[in-house]
């Protein structure tokens, strides 16, 4: 078990440092993000009241379109001189190498989520620094659920060709019950009210989603990779 979270770490490393080297999925999920949210800031006419009802469902469309692009590259960037092959043919517990992957996904996603949020706040005038906490908490719940399962369905279809247009099919179906609970509770903070009570039910939620998908693809990626 240790061995194996060493071997996750050093796999996660490995990945931050070669996205960072090259830069194609941040810049990629960056870009796509931003002009997303430009696009968006002319398309709704709505009083400032309306907005801020509909204003978590859309930055988690565009955090969840960001992820996407993200997690896409998370087993595909070893597919260049067979080292994927050899990846799953080392030594190392399939469950570690997912770990890794998922890890460095969940990090990079959380980069651009940091860089879009000032500019949703910016673009929309909306005052997110005031609960902060909560929402940085709900940032990182939906985040690991959308890179445990986009990770997941990564390594599914790694050898299919349309795997970029194959992953946003398979993969938004699924996060659906996540997608409701962070867009609830990130509207509800944004409009002033406490995840307390009633709402600390999008929580609970958030945790379930990430305790179930995290052990089902930490159980399932043996067979995932062996295929």
């Amino acid at each position: 078990m240790k061995s194996g979270l060493g071997t996750a770490l050093a796999i996660a490393r490995k990945d931050l440092r070669t996205e960072l080297r090259t830069k194609e999925s941040i810049n990629a999920a960056a870009s796509f993000a931003l002009v997303i949210l430009v696009i968006f800031s002319f398309a709704f006419n709505l009083e400032r009241d309306e907005f801020y009802a509909i204003s978590g469902g859309l930055l988690w469309l565009v955090y969840s379109f960001a992820g996407a692009l993200i997690v896409n590259r998370a087993f595909s960037r070893e597919l260049p001189n067979d080292c994927l092959d050899v990846l799953i043919a080392s030594p190392a517990p399939g469950w570690a190498i997912f770990l890794g992957k998922a890890v460095a996904a969940f990090l990079l996603l959380l980069l651009v989520e940091a860089i879009s949020l000032p500019v949703f706040g910016l673009f929309y005038n909306i005052r997110w620094t005031e609960s902060l906490g909560s929402l940085v908490l709900i940032i990182l719940l939906a985040t690991w659920g959308m890179t445990i399962v986009g990770s997941a369905f990564s390594a599914v279809i790694v050898n299919v060709r349309l795997r970029e247009l194959m992953l946003p099919v398979l993969l938004y179906p699924i996060l659906i019950p996540l997608l409701i609970a962070a867009m609830g509770g990130t509207t509800a903070l944004f409009q002033g009210e406490p995840l307390t009570g009633e709402n600390f039910g999008y929580i609970r939620q958030l945790i379930g989603f990430d305790a179930v998908y995290t052990a089902l693809a930490l159980y399932m990626i043996e067979f995932i990779l062996v295929f």
